[in-house]
């Protein structure tokens, strides 16, 4: 992978494909690879004519790794984003964002519409428009000595999903904490592109995606039958929905 400097920050990117660009944003205690390559997203993306533009967010995979709560914010995250856009000489991209990523990408709509085409916002649903989201029990999972002694079902999913990707977990803890204070819900009326929300019926992390597409002005939204927050990411139904959303 290439690097980019956002922040102060060096942050790993990769580029396949050609045509018109798309830039993939994972989700929390993921990577680029696990959430976009292995899933045959990029395979599917590029085999649709696209240029597909992906990298690891700052405290995941290849990235540079800030223990610091105050270094997660969507906004920092949004930013990143941008300046990967800016590294690469590219004016605008259509976005796919899952969970944590598709928060980044709202928000990078919500901050920057001029560099946003699309934005396919999968893993989200309406959870995220409630004020409070507890963050503890998941923070302390990651910073636990063992599996073995986290209690919670989130938590021990993320401390797993983490362990499973080698992942820096006291970075995670302090991403976990930042992502999930509230979100920006009133900035969503103000975005002017056309957004997709997707997510699966049986992810209960998200909640259904209808009632936070309707607080975005256009905004459409999807089911994917049958899947969870872990299971609709690589599904075919994932897939399908943003590849139709992106082909307008």
């Amino acid at each position: 992978m290439e690097k980019f400097v956002s922040d102060g920050l060096k942050l790993a990117y990769r580029v396949e494909g050609q045509g018109h660009p798309v830039l993939m944003i994972h989700g929390f205690g993921s990577t680029h690879a696990v959430n976009w390559v292995d899933t045959g997203w990029v395979k599917a993306l590029v085999r649709a004519g696209y240029r597909v533009i992906m990298y690891d967010g700052r405290g995941h995979g290849q990235s540079d790794k800030p223990h610091d709560e105050d270094a997660y914010s969507l906004s920092l995250m949004a930013e990143d984003a941008v300046a990967l856009l800016d590294h690469l000489g590219e004016p605008g991209a259509d976005i796919v964002g899952y969970s944590m990523g598709a928060m980044v990408a709202l928000v990078m709509a919500m901050n920057h519409p001029e560099r946003v085409d699309r934005v396919a916002a999968a893993g989200v649903g309406e959870n995220l428009l409630e004020p409070s989201r507890e963050a503890d029990s998941v923070a302390d999972a990651l910073l636990a000595d063992s599996l073995k002694s986290v209690t919670t079902r989130m938590g021990r999913m993320f401390r797993a999903f983490a362990d499973q990707n080698r992942q820096d977990r006291e970075a995670l803890a302090a991403c976990w904490r930042a992502v999930r204070q509230p979100f920006p819900v009133d900035g969503l009326k103000n975005i002017a592109r056309p957004v997709l929300v997707v997510a699966g019926g049986d992810d209960d992390q998200a909640g259904a995606p209808e009632p936070l597409a309707a607080r975005i002005p256009g905004a459409v939204s999807a089911i994917v039958p049958d899947r969870d927050h872990m299971k609709a990411v690589g599904d075919k139904g994932t897939k399908d929905a943003v590849l139709e959303f992106l082909a307008g």
